[in-house]
């Protein structure tokens, strides 16, 4: 025999479920259908920055601002729907910062552009800066360290 417990949970349930935001609308499905979304951008979190689209990335950020924005105006207000795309915000978010060469806390370091390290004779550690030459022409001179 059930519990006195179990039967006022499964009769919240069913109120929820047959509610106006249960089960049987798109205040249920609609994050159900778009929770894939932040799994896959926690699935390509394990991918180098270089597989991943930044089109794609850009599209889905915009996407999910959106619909965050969707599921804040929309009466009654959707929860669960705007946890959903604040999710995959920030996922997508953190995946533009790693493609346009931000710190990867995957690999727990700043991504090096191949252009600064493929240059002949830069320093490992330093800048290269624009210095004015003696006729006025701009040139990439190496910043060095002076030590004291």
């Amino acid at each position: 025999m059930a519990s006195r417990s179990t039967l006022l949970s499964w009769q919240a349930f069913k109120q929820w479920a047959l509610g106006p935001t249960g089960l049987r609308t798109t205040h249920a499905w609609g994050p159900i259908s778009n929770a894939g979304l932040p799994l896959s951008g926690l699935a390509d979190l394990q991918k180098p920055p270089e597989y991943i689209s930044e089109n794609m990335t850009a599209a889905l950020c915009m996407y999910s601002l959106l619909f965050m924005r969707f599921a804040w105006r929309v009466q009654p207000r959707n929860y669960l729907l705007l946890a959903v795309h604040l999710s995959n915000e920030l996922i997508q978010t953190y995946q533009l910062q790693r493609i346009f060469g931000g710190f990867d806390l995957y690999k727990g370091r700043h991504k090096v552009p191949a252009d600064r390290e493929a240059r002949p004779g830069a320093s490992s550690g330093g800048l290269a800066a624009a210095v004015p030459d003696g006729d006025g022409q701009r040139t990439a001179h190496a910043a060095s360290s002076q030590s004291s």
